[in-house]
């Protein structure tokens, strides 16, 4: 898989102009397929750069999300509802987007927890609306995209590292792992006061 996903972000690092789109396209599909985006957001730091491909990737995973999120609520319904049927935790879930539809959702999209691929199915049968949905999933899966998207290009500037001018590209790698260390920090913080208040939550449904 990661020389599958390495080769179509090389296509996607020649295709010019149209390389966002490009890159998006395939985000969704890959994500529709349930395969992880964790390889394509690291790639989208090296083609893109950490600003516009923070953009890409939030623009590209929130589409993904939703693509998936309907075609569970409408196509395959059924088979989302087999694969969560014996799972208490993702009952538990289910009652609570009931009471805190968008909350539960930004939680779940910043905790750990559960796999992202697969939520966009869970939520698809739940209460949730479209709009809270997409909304809460775009705030939540931020951080983690920024986070990504940066270590994807620390890794382009080592490479780069000893084709430049070396002291100021030094320099320049040491104020970018600052930056790094930094955006690690902020974002493990939020994960682990969302897991907490996620796992106060579905406890709570989980008692009888």
């Amino acid at each position: 898989m990661f020389d599958i996903i390495t080769s179509i972000l090389t296509w996607v690092d020649h295709s010019g102009p149209i390389a966002p789109i490009v890159f998006t396209l395939i985000y969704i599909i890959t994500t529709v397929l349930l395969i992880s985006g964790a390889l394509l957001t690291l790639g989208a730091g090296i083609i893109f750069g950490v600003v516009r491909g923070s953009i890409y990737v939030s623009i590209a995973s929130t589409l993904a999300a939703t693509v998936a999120f309907l075609i569970g609520r409408y196509l395959a319904r059924g088979w989302v509802v087999k694969q969560i049927e014996n799972k208490p935790r993702f009952k538990a879930i289910d009652k609570a987007v009931g009471q805190e539809g968008w909350k539960i959702v930004g939680l779940t999209r910043l905790s750990p927890v559960f796999p992202f691929v697969f939520l966009n199915y869970a939520f698809s049968v739940t209460q949730v609306s479209l709009r809270d949905y997409v909304l809460a999933s775009w705030v939540g899966m931020m951080p983690g995209t920024v986070m990504y998207v940066y270590l994807g290009s620390l890794a382009k500037d080592l490479a780069s590292l000893g084709t430049s001018n070396k002291e100021a590209g030094k320099l320049e790698l040491i104020l970018r792992v600052i930056g790094l260390i930094a955006t690690v920090v902020v974002t493990l913080y939020i994960t682990r006061i969302a897991k907490k208040a996620l796992d106060s939550k579905i406890e709570s449904e989980l008692k009888p």
